[in-house]
């Protein structure tokens, strides 16, 4: 649960808690940081759900875009090109 803190650890951290805190405010301590912790969990709960939607929806973007139809060009956004005109008058 605590990965490599084991009982002995535990109980000395709470030793040396329990001397600099005093018993009457360690439990108010506790309380905040329980509720310090709660918070943190449930945010990072909404920032991966909230990046799993993004993934989801450019996922569905890039669906869209090949499911279009490959025959229909897209179309230019070049806005510098000049059109191009055919001028069958100075040919002949």
């Amino acid at each position: 649960m605590f990965g490599s803190i084991g009982m002995p650890e535990l109980v000395i951290i709470l030793v040396i808690a329990l001397i600099i805190f005093g018993p009457r405010k360690l439990p108010e301590l506790g309380k905040s940081l329980g509720r310090s912790l709660n918070e943190f969990k449930r945010a990072s709960t909404d920032l991966q759900n909230t990046l799993e939607q993004e993934i989801k929806l450019e996922e569905q973007k890039e669906t869209a875009a090949k499911a279009r139809p490959a025959d229909v060009p897209p179309a230019s956004t070049d806005r510098f090109s000049a059109p191009t005109v055919s001028r069958t008058d100075d040919l002949q």
